[in-house]
């Protein structure tokens, strides 16, 4: 991998990593193994991955990469072998005979029938871990898809504007990226316990656990309630006010995430409406939740007739959590996402994003990556 800060630097320097994963989770995780200093190489079908030809109409059909691709394949190179021949499988198994992490995520049966499962490549390697991602399980041969678990484990229920809506599922894949995060925490866990034994492991992960896992409070809702969660558009089920979009006077967006009183009385000190910490429907969080649409009401007519930018500069200062709902646009203009982004390259000559959005004293940042690889790429 080609970096500005030398890989040597970086905590995962030698890593080497045979991605066999495609379209988002999977790749996702080699991108966070390569922006750490691994060497991700990418093996991909002769059509390649699919996430290539998932553009949107805005992108030039000729360009290097497609967007959707970019999101996930910075700091990888790209080989081109059809697993369905001996002399693909005979590549990968050289490939992963001195490979540290394969990236999986075949559905159940299939990575078998391939020969490039983990007993057949941990034969080749005992050392190797294997991060396999699946839908629903290693039992199960159904193929998993964002958007379907999104509506099958509850996301899309909650996600609607409110009782009697159409559920909406996320405008991101937000389950495949769920996954990943789990995936990378299984193999960063199963490295520090190869560190202590030598021997490899499998980590496997499906989308439906991931989805699971991150239902959160909600899920804790209905198991300590038995009362099944439901939709309050972007309001929250046990804090008021927090989440619920305003429309100031100078036509600013913006929501408040109040959570303790004390944030409560400042508030309502900013609107010049300080009876409200006092009256008895809005004293504590509690009563807040219990007159929600009271509370509500009021706060839309008064914030409707404020200048949304001086208001929120005023609830920044008094320590009142809010903020103004931007477009993606907006938020990647910010001055505090540079560091977030990967700068251009003359081969993809567009910013990207990171994966990695912690930082430590102990190893640098690298500066640069790879692009996104073109099909096939690698020597």
């Amino acid at each position: 991998m080609s970096t500005a800060v030398s890989p040597q630097l970086l905590p995962l320097s030698g890593l080497q990593v045979l991605e066999l994963a495609s379209v988002l989770a999977g790749p996702q995780v080699g991108q966070f193994l390569a922006e750490l200093g691994a060497e991700v190489l990418k093996i991909e079908a002769p059509a390649g991955d699919v996430t290539r030809t998932w553009r949107t109409p805005a992108e030039a059909a000729d360009g290097p990469v497609s967007a959707y691709f970019s999101c996930a394949n910075w700091g990888k190179t790209s080989k081109v072998l059809d697993l369905t021949t001996p002399a693909g499988r005979a590549e990968v198994h050289r490939l992963a005979a001195t490979a540290d992490i394969v990236l999986a995520s075949y559905k159940p049966g299939d990575a078998e029938k391939l020969q490039v499962d983990y007993a057949a490549l941990s034969a080749l390697n005992p050392r190797l871990l294997y991060g396999h991602i699946t839908g629903y399980g290693p039992d199960a041969s159904r193929a998993g898809y964002d958007a379907v678990l999104q509506a099958e484990t509850g996301f899309m229920h909650l996600n609607a504007p409110s009782r009697g809506h159409e559920p909406q599922k996320m405008p991101v894949a937000l389950v495949d990226l769920l996954t990943a995060h789990q995936l990378k925490e299984g193999l960063l866990t199963a490295l520090y316990q190869r560190e202590k034994t030598g021997r490899g492991a499998l980590v496997q992960v499906s989308l439906w656990s991931s989805a699971l896992a991150s239902l959160a409070n909600q899920a804790a809702t209905y198991l300590v309630t038995g009362h099944d969660p439901q939709p309050l558009g972007s309001g929250h089920p046990s804090i008021v006010p927090y989440g619920t979009v305003y429309t100031a006077a100078d036509g600013v967006r913006l929501l408040l995430a109040v959570g303790a009183d004390r944030q409560f009385q400042q508030l309502c000190a900013v609107l010049e409406r300080p009876e409200w910490a006092t009256d008895a429907r809005f004293h504590t969080n509690t009563d807040r939740v219990a007159h929600r649409v009271a509370l509500e009401e009021l706060l839309h007519q008064r914030i409707a007739e404020v200048a949304g930018t001086e208001l929120l500069a005023e609830l920044e200062r008094r320590l009142v959590p809010a903020g103004a709902v931007r477009t993606v646009g907006e938020a990647l203009q910010q001055e505090t996402a540079a560091p977030m982004l990967l700068p251009p390259t003359p081969e993809f000559p567009h910013a990207g994003l990171r994966t990695v959005a912690f930082r430590s004293n102990a190893w640098p940042v690298a500066d640069q990556l790879l692009p996104p690889p073109a099909l096939g790429s690698a020597p």
